[in-house]
């Protein structure tokens, strides 16, 4: 936790004097806007954990279900992409649930985070004028192994046959197509919520309002946060994420507009995630 908190501190103090000057021209409800939606997505990635956890078995109250998913959320500022996984099992003892079910349920959550980022963005450079050197037919293929991999038979086997591989007890109980389809479609709600969330402030740095511009961003930071999230020797994607967004809206905003929107963005999804984490310690710490 010491650990993690340090790499959470060090996001928000490595561009401390950028992000200043930065909200010293964007108007407040704005910025206050970019935190609230932060907040909201991260509730959603939230809901979609917890309905996989009811799916494999362990049905958990939002009492119970923040202090889990808030506090091992730090993890991911600890450089490795497993820490979250790790203190949720951990965290998950103290509630009588199997580690290997917790690690299970992250698993998946974290996978279907990937699988819908990497579609969402995916349509969103076929879409719109983004330039790429990728050949359409490689991109649709990319979509339909992307969709087959989300169906419970494929991903049931997947996950039995790693743990086989790593040797421990299969989880004894699988997915459903109910509960997968659920989990999914509440974490493409929490990347459209996320985008929004870019959006805003892209058009608080003055970016023309409209649909375009909203699917663009939608798709930008899905994909921003599936490359930040597989670069794992740094804490939560700090740097590629933003240097991913920044591709995207060269062509529609200043090179100090760029910077200005990833770094609110970076420090609003920071705050939230500190405020789940505390509030599920204060749930744990009177539990």
């Amino acid at each position: 936790m010491a650990v993690a908190l340090v790499g959470l501190v060090w996001a928000v103090v490595k561009n401390w004097g950028s992000l200043v000057s930065a909200l010293a021209v964007l108007p407040w409800h704005i910025a206050f806007a970019s935190v609230a939606l932060a907040i909201v997505y991260v509730f959603f990635t939230m809901w979609s954990w917890k309905v996989i956890l009811a799916d494999l078995g362990s049905m958990l109250d939002w009492n119970v279900a923040t202090q889990l998913f808030g506090i091992s959320q730090i993890g991911k500022y600890i450089p490795g992409g497993v820490w979250n996984i790790v203190a949720s099992a951990e965290i998950g003892r103290d509630h009588e649930i199997p580690a290997h079910r917790s690690v299970t349920a992250m698993t998946i959550a974290v996978l279907i985070s990937l699988l819908s980022g990497t579609g969402i963005g995916t349509i969103t450079v076929l879409s719109t004028s983004v330039s790429i050197q990728v050949p359409v037919w490689l991109i649709v293929l990319l979509l339909v192994v992307l969709i087959a991999l989300l169906m419970p038979p494929v991903l049931n086997r997947l996950i039995g046959f790693g743990f086989k591989l790593l040797k421990r007890p299969v989880p004894e109980r699988q997915m459903t197509f109910k509960g997968l389809g659920l989990a999914t479609l509440l974490a493409v709600v929490a990347w459209i919520i996320a985008g929004i969330q870019v959006w805003v402030l892209a058009c608080g740095f003055a970016m023309r309002p409209s649909m375009a511009s909203l699917m663009l961003s939608i798709g930008a930071y899905a994909l921003a946060w599936v490359v930040g999230f597989l670069v794992v020797f740094v804490p939560a994607g700090t740097g590629v994420r933003e240097s991913v967004l920044g591709l995207f809206f060269a062509g529609v905003l200043s090179s100090g507009s760029v910077l200005a929107v990833v770094l609110i963005s970076r420090i609003a999804m920071t705050i939230a995630d500190l405020m789940f984490a505390g509030v599920g310690v204060l749930l744990k710490t009177r539990r």
